[in-house]
């Protein structure tokens, strides 16, 4: 379990302050996303031409829960993935796949201040970007 969803399960009172939502809410989010979650996956399981058993494969790293967490602290602190795998215990490359397959699907989800605090923040990085290229 990684420490910002064990300090988040032992101090409730911080979870506001974490990822921008109330513990009652995020477990209400939780529980509705691992739904989600659920039926995605059992439609693409639907969907699968299986050759070999399933079953196989590598097992995932992190829980839904952490999943849900990672997506939910890139949301409110806009860190780098890099800092979120360190946080997580995973690659870079899995914190930036685990974000943006759970995104689409809390997209309905969220309040919407949390998605466009999201598209603000790549709005800014892509004219200050611009700024800074046309200044040198």
């Amino acid at each position: 379990m990684s420490s910002i969803l064990s300090h988040i399960e032992e101090n409730p009172q911080d979870t506001q302050r974490l990822i921008g939502l109330g513990y009652p809410e995020l477990q209400q989010l939780i529980q509705n996303a691992e739904q989600l979650h659920n039926e995605k996956q059992a439609l693409i399981e639907s969907q699968k031409t299986r050759i070999i058993a399933g079953g196989g494969g590598r097992k995932t790293i992190m829980s839904v829960r952490e999943q849900i967490i990672l997506t939910l602290v890139y949301l409110r602190h806009m860190t780098t993935f890099q800092l979120l795998g360190i946080q997580f215990g995973v690659s870079e490359s899995t914190a930036n796949s685990t974000f943006n397959y759970w995104l689409p699907l809390l997209r309905d989800l969220l309040p919407s201040s949390l998605l466009e605090q999201v598209k603000k923040m790549n709005q800014i990085m892509k004219l200050s970007k611009k700024y800074l290229l046309n200044t040198n």
